[in-house]
């Protein structure tokens, strides 16, 4: 070893002991016959101390000539501080060196290598190999270690077997584009890269595993923002013999063992909510419950008065912001410019002040009275102090803009504290979702969801209203987990094709496989697989999964550091049978 110990090893019972150090240069402090290095490694710190006098001119000139990276080994012996750092582990000794080796020189990197850094996005992932030198990266990549240890040491301990799945596979519908590759040997016909190992882990439970997990890498060609990335990493698991109450306790456990383990925090009870109930109280599927705000229906309170906006909306709904009513015309009229904005896409918003006197003051006074607005703040169950926001319109539309205007207002008045975590089940999904655009219903999850069987009945006649065996785990509003109860025989598989469009042809062409599986004996089975690099994130207390990848691409899905992606040679797409021709 080059090493006797690490930089961050090193404290005070250690003085008088000879050690060697090896590390980079975090910065050099030349105050002339005194310098001071600062040598890293990822476990710490270590000051090292050359002084006129007491060091050799020789190693004192060398030691002058360090840059900040240069990679050097030290030995000396270890000596008490005079003025010690409390800020860090080490901060109580030094190392008087006694001889010194540089051991590779460095250029001087493109940007502070310290956690307040100088550099940029872009510049940061080009050079990611120095951008994971620093401590706030590389603590993020030892917390995803963690969780990945943590993870592996529950699921073994409740008798889950990991299993590696193919990665070069078929391409099948899963809801977003694959990812393809050409085969060589066979020309003209393509691999595609796993959406989810979905069909492997149901055939995994017609083999009889019982209880499969992986921690795998699954691949999406689809539009990136802050929590996707074109390749990403899930927890995917699949059981066999249980109920949909058997699943969400079994990962509940997971998630409570993991937030215990990793972050000593008691997660406590975990509610469960209906899909219909989250979009009637909260607006989505994946409500922040870190507060509260619930959506409140005025359509009998606030229609027949005439005002038209109301009257001609199908839905008239809001929210109270709790001891907001400070706010001021400014403010209120900032808000409403933020709902009308495109993306919101409200045409306004009134608003109810409850003042500290009792006396309701609102932007629609003119329609009602103060004997109304104190009907609404009933509703509401607001008290002087609070704030009420009301929007309408089309029921769909306007939901989804009150629950965008919520979340703003938890995140203004500092409700959506990322120290505290609250998960929450959501349940009793639709099967189905209509999609306008094909004019035809798609799989809210995938095609293997299995529908509730009081419902069946329903797809001949309201494909929609039927419910799927379906859930998601969420936490402080975000989606973190999902899974289902599995369809395992033949012939409600074959149904749910024909539901989804698909023609016998097809569904024996893309599926048939699974659908013959299942003749062969497969056991009621359902499973669900947890977003691990979201889960990092949230545990992390950052909005972006990025920091948690080591190379991750970025929002034009390419990796800057290796300038990847890239055209080949003419020779390697001829021996793959391609031509390219790019459309102009």
């Amino acid at each position: 070893m080059l090493r006797t110990h690490t930089c961050g090893e090193l404290r005070l019972e250690h003085v008088n002991q000879l050690v060697t150090l090896a590390g980079w240069v975090q910065r050099v402090r030349n105050k002339g016959g005194l310098i001071w290095v600062d040598l890293r490694d990822r476990y710490g710190v270590t000051q090292l101390i050359f002084e006129e006098g007491s060091t050799d001119k020789a190693l004192l000139e060398k030691a002058a000539l360090l840059g900040r990276e240069f990679v050097v080994q030290a030995s000396g012996k270890v000596i008490e501080r005079t003025s010690k750092n409390d800020k860090i582990p080490t901060g109580s000794i030094e190392i008087k060196v006694s001889e010194l080796s540089v051991l590779n020189p460095a250029k001087v990197p493109p940007f502070i290598i310290e956690d307040e850094t100088d550099g940029g996005d872009e510049l940061r992932m080009k050079y990611r190999y120095l951008d994971l030198r620093r401590n706030v990266v590389r603590e993020k990549l030892q917390l995803r270690h963690r969780m990945m240890q943590e993870t592996r040491k529950y699921m073994d301990a409740q008798n889950f077997i990991e299993v590696e799945t193919p990665v070069l596979i078929k391409s099948t519908p899963e809801g977003a584009r694959d990812f393809v590759v050409p085969s060589r040997v066979n020309p003209g016909e393509f691999y595609a890269l796993p959406q989810s190992p979905q069909t492997f882990k149901q055939l995994l439970m017609v083999s009889g595993f019982d209880r499969y997990f992986q921690i795998v890498k699954c691949f999406r060609d689809e539009d990136l923002r802050a929590d996707r990335q074109p390749e990403f990493t899930q927890i995917d698991c699949e059981m066999a013999f249980v109920t949909q109450e058997d699943i969400l306790n079994t990962f509940e456990g997971l998630i409570k063992h993991l937030f215990s383990s990793v972050k000593g925090i008691d997660l406590g009870y975990v509610e469960h909510m209906t899909f219909a109930d989250a979009m009637k109280f909260y607006g989505n599927d994946k409500p922040d419950l870190r507060f509260d705000m619930k959506f409140v229906e005025l359509d009998h309170l606030a229609k027949g008065k005439g005002f038209s906006i109301f009257d001609q909306a199908e839905l008239v709904v809001g929210i109270c912001a709790k001891g907001a009513a400070e706010y001021t015309r400014k403010q209120i009229d900032e808000l409403t410019d933020w709902v009308k904005r495109p993306q919101i896409g409200a045409k306004g918003m009134v608003y109810v002040r409850y003042n500290a006197d009792g006396t309701l003051k609102s932007s629609v006074d003119k329609f009602y009275s103060q004997e109304d607005l104190a009907e609404w703040a009933k509703a509401f169950g607001a008290e002087p102090g609070d704030l009420m926001l009301v929007l309408s319109g089309d029921a769909k539309s306007t939901r989804k803009q009150l629950s965008e205007l919520r979340l703003k207002m938890g995140e203004d008045l500092g409700l959506r504290d990322k120290s505290v975590f609250k998960p929450l089940w959501v349940v009793d999904f639709p099967l189905l979702e209509w999609d306008e655009e094909t004019k035809r219903f798609h799989a809210m999850h995938h095609p293997f969801t299995s529908p509730k069987r009081e419902d069946i009945p329903l797809l001949e006649t309201d494909p929609g209203a039927v419910r799927a065996n379906a859930y998601d785990l969420v936490i402080n509003g975000v989606e973190v987990g999902g899974g289902s109860i599995r369809i395992h025989d033949r012939a409600t598989q074959q149904l749910m094709f024909k539901h989804l469009g698909f023609t016998d042809e097809e569904a024996q062409k893309q599926f048939g496989f699974l659908m013959e599986a299942f003749e062969f004996g497969a056991p009621p089975h359902g499973g669900i697989a947890f977003g691990f690099d979201r889960l990092c994130a949230i545990f992390g207390g950052s909005d972006s999964i990025r920091d948690y990848i080591a190379f991750p691409k970025n929002n034009s899905g390419r990796d800057v550091m290796i300038d990847s992606p890239s055209t080949i040679a003419d020779d390697q797409l001829e021996e793959l049978s391609i031509r390219v021709a790019l459309k102009k």
